[in-house]
C-alpha cells in the first residue's frame, strides 16, 4: 500500500530536521570557541537592552543611547574594579598566608576525627594521604598542561576585547541583524517568524536579567552574613557565593563549601559550622520564596529535575561553560517550542 502524501511529508520534514540538527551540532562544535564569543556578546546586549530602550523613548538616537550605556558600564566596572579587587585581592592573599601547613593539618584531623565518629565505617580511609595525593596530581597536571593554561589566557584576553565589540554592534542594528537572519525565510514564514524570535529575544531578556539580579542577591547578603558572623575573606567567599549561585541547585554547594572551611581553618574547630549552615539556609530560603518568584516570575516554567538533567548535560559538552548556558539555551528551545505550536494551532503555518 502506497504511503499517503501527508505521511510523505511528515517523513521528509523529519529528514530535514534531522539533518539540521546534525549540521549545526557539528558546526557548534567546530566553531566552539567562536559559538562561546557571540553567546556572551548576545548576554551582554539582553543585560544593557532595557536602558537602551529606555534612553530611545526618551529622544536619544539608537546609536547615541548605546554609546551612553557602553560608557556607563565600563565607569561602573572601572569603579568597582579600583574600589573592590584591592580589598578582595588583599583577603586572597591573606587566606592564602592563613592555609599554612600546621592549620591544614589540624583542619584534616578534624575532619578525620569527625569521619571516625559518625561514620565509622569509613575509618580506614587515609584523608590526609587522599588529599595529598590530590594537591601533588594536580601541581603536576598544571605543570603538564602549561600550554594548555596558556592558549586559555590568550583565548580570555580575545574574548575581553572582541566581546564589548559584538555586544555594540548587536545593540546598535538588532533589527536589521533579525530582519536579515530571517531575509532567507519565504514570505509566508516571514511574519511569524519574525514574532517568535521576538518573544525568544524577550523571555531570554527577562531571565538572564532576573538570572544576574538573583546572583546579585545572594552575594551581597552572603558577604553580610559571613561579615556579621565573624568570617574572615567574607567578602571574597559572598563573591563566590554570587557567582557560583549562577548555576541553578549548585549555589550553595559552591558558595558554601569554601565558608565552612575556612572557618575550620580559622577557628580551628567545627563550632561556627551551625551557624554558617543556617545563614545560607536563610538567604536560599529568602531567595526561593521571596526574590526568585518575584524576579523571574513566569521566565522558566521547567522542571527542577529537567533543569539539573540540563546543567549535567552541559556540564559534559562544555564544562562550566556549559553549566551556565544550559538555562537559558532550554529557555529558548522551550520559548520557541510554544511559539511555533500556537503559530500551527492559530495559523496553520505548518500545514500550507
Amino acid at each position: 500500500m502506497l504511503l499517503s502524501d501527508f505521511t510523505k511529508n511528515y517523513a521528509a520534514r523529519l529528514f530535514i530536521s534531522l539533518l539540521f540538527i546534525i549540521f549545526v551540532t557539528g558546526i557548534s562544535y567546530l566553531f566552539f570557541d567562536i559559538l562561546v564569543m557571540v553567546s556572551i556578546s548576545v548576554l551582554i546586549a539582553f543585560i544593557f537592552s532595557p536602558a537602551v530602550g529606555f534612553l530611545e523613548r526618551h529622544g536619544v538616537s539608537r546609536i547615541f543611547a548605546v554609546l551612553i550605556v557602553f560608557a556607563a558600564a565600563g565607569a561602573l566596572i572601572f569603579f568597582g574594579i579600583s574600589s573592590f579587587l584591592p580589598k578582595i585581592a588583599s583577603q586572597l592573599n591573606r587566606l592564602a598566608e592563613s592555609l599554612n601547613e600546621e592549620k591544614v593539618l589540624i583542619f584534616i584531623n578534624h575532619l578525620q576525627t569527625a569521619i571516625e565518629k559518625y561514620i565509622p565505617f569509613l575509618h580506614n580511609i587515609d584523608l590526609a594521604g587522599q588529599i595529598g595525593n590530590f594537591i601533588r596530581d594536580t601541581f603536576y597536571n598544571s605543570l603538564n598542561n602549561f600550554n594548555q593554561i596558556l592558549s586559555s589566557i590568550f583565548s580570555f584576553i580575545t574574548i575581553l576585547v572582541i566581546v564589548p565589540f559584538m555586544a555594540f554592534f548587536l545593540l546598535k542594528d538588532d533589527k536589521k541583524i533579525i530582519k536579515g537572519m530571517l531575509s532567507i525565510l519565504p514570505n509566508k514564514y516571514f511574519e511569524m517568524s519574525y514574532y517568535i524570535l521576538k518573544q525568544m529575544i524577550y523571555q531570554l531578556g527577562r531571565f538572564v536579567r532576573g538570572w544576574l539580579l538573583d546572583a546579585l542577591f545572594v552575594g551581597v547578603m552572603s558577604i553580610l552574613g559571613l561579615t556579621l558572623l565573624g568570617i574572615d575573606n567574607a567578602v571574597s567567599i559572598g563573591a563566590i557565593a554570587g557567582i557560583g549561585h549562577l548555576i541553578p541547585y549548585f549555589g550553595p554547594v559552591i558558595g558554601g563549601l569554601p565558608a565552612l572551611i575556612i572557618s575550620v581553618i580559622q577557628f580551628g574547630d567545627f563550632s561556627m559550622l551551625p551557624s554558617i549552615f543556617m545563614m545560607f539556609v536563610f538567604i536560599y530560603s529568602v531567595d526561593n520564596g521571596f526574590v526568585q518568584p518575584n524576579v523571574f516570575s513566569k521566565a522558566t516554567d521547567i522542571h527542577p529535575i529537567l533543569i539539573i538533567i540540563l546543567i549535567l548535560i552541559g556540564s559534559q559538552l562544555m564544562g562550566i561553560t556549559g553549566m551556565l548556558l544550559a538555562v537559558p539555551v532550554s529557555t529558548v528551545i522551550k520559548t520557541a517550542a510554544k511559539e511555533i505550536y500556537l503559530g500551527y494551532k492559530s495559523y496553520n503555518i505548518l500545514k500550507k
